[in-house]
């Protein structure tokens, strides 16, 4: 018996890195703002509208799955270290923004600290599999 729809493998990776010690509200809050920075960047990610039997229209989502992992304070950081070293695509999330109101004050709070002070509890990164696997080494995938 042959597959008629053989799964799909993408040479490419979109990975989200949470930090381990973050409330359920928040894990799903930083997930939704991470992800939102690669989509309005990198339209290649973005897969064709939807649309259901009846022809309501749908927004269009990624063309491939999201992948979530959790690691302490300490991975989070060598992440973002690697995804710098390595340019690729990437998105932050800090503590600091958990008690912005807005998309002014939350730039505004991590344009205020260096890339290797910033508090951060979350990283989307996008980019060939390799690559984003290299930059994930030590988290493990969110249960």
């Amino acid at each position: 018996m042959t597959n008629e729809n053989p799964a799909v493998r993408f040479e490419t990776k979109i990975a989200v890195l949470l930090r381990e010690d973050l409330e359920p509200w928040q894990r799903l809050n930083v997930t939704a703002f991470l992800v939102s920075g690669l989509g309005s960047e990198l339209p290649e990610v973005i897969g064709e509208p939807y649309a259901d039997a009846d022809g309501t229209p749908y927004l269009p989502m990624f063309r491939q799955p999201v992948l979530v992992f959790e690691g302490t304070k300490e991975t989070l950081t060598a992440a973002h270290g690697r995804a710098l070293s390595r340019a690729l695509p990437r998105s932050v999330f800090t503590s600091d923004l958990f008690v912005t109101g807005n998309d002014r004050d939350n730039r505004a709070a991590v344009r205020a600290v260096p890339k290797d002070r910033l508090d951060l509890v979350g990283l989307a990164v996008y980019g060939p599999r390799n690559a984003v696997d290299k930059v994930l080494k030590g988290a493990r995938m969110h249960p």
